[in-house]
C-alpha cells in the first residue's frame, strides 16, 4: 500500500481530533463537574458550520469571521468545545458578577465555574494539537456558528472551535502581502 503524503496528513489531523476530544472530557474542573461538550465536524457538516460562518460575518459585518470562514474551510476538520449553561445553585459565590446562581440565570448570563471550565479545556485541548505539531486556532466565530447551527444541546451557548491542518505553512498565522520569502 502507498499512502501519499495529503491523506496521511489527514488522517493524523482526524486521529488528533480525537485525542483532542479526550483531553477536553478530562481537563481538570474548577467544580468537579463535567458540563464540556465536544464534537468534531468534517465534510458536509464542516461545509454546513462554513455557510454559518459567511452569513454571520455579514449578518454581523465583521471581517474577521469571513477569514476565518475561508480557513476552516481549508481545514481538515474542526473541533467544537462547548460548555452547559447550568449554573450551580451557590447562594454566596459572586464569581459571575451577579449576587448569587439565581440572579445570574435570570439575568441570562454565563456561570464563572462553566466559562472558565471550558477555557481549560480547550487549553488541555490545543496543547495536544501542538504537541502533535497539527497547525490550530482557536476561534470564537467557529464556536458561534456552532450554536447557530442547534448541534449541541440547547443549554450550550459558550463554544470555541478549533480547526486542524497540516501543510508546509499554517493558514491560520495572518501575514500582509510580501512578508513571505519568496
Amino acid at each position: 500500500m502507498i499512502k501519499i503524503m495529503e491523506d496521511a496528513e489527514r488522517d493524523a489531523a482526524l486521529q488528533v481530533a480525537d485525542l483532542m476530544a479526550a483531553a477536553a472530557r478530562t481537563a481538570p474542573k474548577g467544580s468537579g463537574k463535567d458540563k464540556i461538550i465536544t464534537v468534531i465536524l468534517t465534510g458536509e457538516d464542516k461545509d454546513l458550520l462554513v455557510q454559518k460562518m459567511h452569513e454571520a460575518a455579514k449578518e454581523y459585518q465583521e471581517e474577521f469571521i469571513e477569514r476565518d470562514a475561508i480557513n476552516v474551510e481549508n481545514s481538515h476538520c474542526i473541533v467544537l468545545i462547548g460548555v452547559t449553561s447550568e449554573p450551580f445553585g451557590l447562594n454566596n459565590c459572586s464569581m459571575c458578577g451577579f449576587k448569587n446562581c439565581s440572579e445570574m440565570k435570570k439575568a441570562g448570563a454565563n456561570c464563572a465555574f462553566n466559562v472558565t471550565d471550558l477555557g481549560i479545556a480547550v487549553g488541555s485541548a490545543v496543547s495536544v494539537a501542538a504537541n502533535h505539531r497539527i497547525d490550530n486556532r482557536v476561534m470564537y466565530s467557529a464556536g458561534r456558528g456552532a450554536v447557530r447551527m442547534d448541534i449541541f444541546p440547547e443549554d450550550v451557548r459558550v463554544c470555541y472551535g478549533i480547526p486542524l491542518y497540516t501543510g508546509a505553512k499554517s493558514i491560520y498565522f495572518d501575514r500582509g502581502p510580501g512578508a513571505v520569502l519568496k
